[in-house]
């Protein structure tokens, strides 16, 4: 048992972080009741967002009002009742919404053990653009491709692809052995959800060791690679912003 060691896979550094389940440190989060809720990004470690996870009981509930906030939720598993604004539906495991900024949000009559990430920020607007508007729908909806033509690293656009949004979320699902094609560096900042699978995540000059259930947080201009390991795919769900001036 080496937690009894003091030993962990996790790190938290200024340009990158990784947390597994076994650090888990429930939060109370307004909105949130009947469920608990690990806080694992946000403005605290240097991030311009935050990633949530939240595990509901039976009768669990949350949501938030209108405000400048804008969330997306993903289902990781079980199933639940989501609305947002008028539009309401309910969705199971890779069921996912967007509520944009000035637009409510629940979820409600969860079945116990559903756990859903969050990934929330404040709205950027851009001139002459309208604001985005609410999404309900399902992963299994959406087509992937190869990424950069490679059959073995298959990506789902989950957001439109439309200057109106300022953040894009995003399903990364690799063959075993299969990898990014170079180790990325830019802008972007990344908040990541291992979805199942595992394998190994290049940050920076360090190489970690990746599961279902990891989390990991990547700056803007943090070196960045991954590859599956072991005899069965690996995916990841990953937030980035997006589509706002350089300066």
């Amino acid at each position: 048992m080496p937690e009894l060691f003091g030993h962990t896979r996790a790190h938290v550094g200024p340009r990158h972080a990784l947390l597994t389940p076994a650090n888990h440190v429930n939060s109370s989060v307004p909105g949130i009741t009947g469920a608990t809720a690990v806080v694992l990004i946000n403005e605290a470690m240097g991030a311009k967002f935050a990633q949530t996870l939240v595990t509901f009981q039976e009768g669990g509930r949350a949501g938030q009002p209108a405000g400048g906030t804008q969330t997306f939720g993903y289902i990781m598993g079980g199933s639940g009742t989501v609305a947002v604004g008028k539009e309401k539906a309910k969705c199971g495991a890779g069921g996912y919404f967007y509520a944009p900024a000035g637009h409510a949000w629940s979820i409600t009559a969860p079945k116990a053990g559903t756990q859903i990430t969050l990934f929330q920020k404040k709205y950027v607007p851009l001139a002459g653009t309208a604001s985005p508007k609410p999404i309900i729908s399902d992963a299994a909806k959406v087509k992937g491709t190869p990424f950069l033509g490679d059959p073995a690293a298959n990506l789902q656009v989950l957001l439109p692809d439309d200057p109106s949004f300022d953040m894009a979320v995003n399903v990364f699902a690799y063959q075993p052995g299969g990898h990014l094609p170079f180790v990325e560096i830019h802008v972007m900042e990344h908040g990541l959800v291992m979805l199942g699978g595992a394998g190994v995540y290049r940050l920076e000059d360090s190489w970690y060791p990746v599961q279902a259930g990891d989390a990991i947080w990547m700056g803007p201009y943090c070196p960045q690679w991954f590859v599956a390991m072991g005899k069965v795919p690996a995916s990841y769900l990953y937030y980035k912003d997006v589509n706002r001036p350089a300066i």
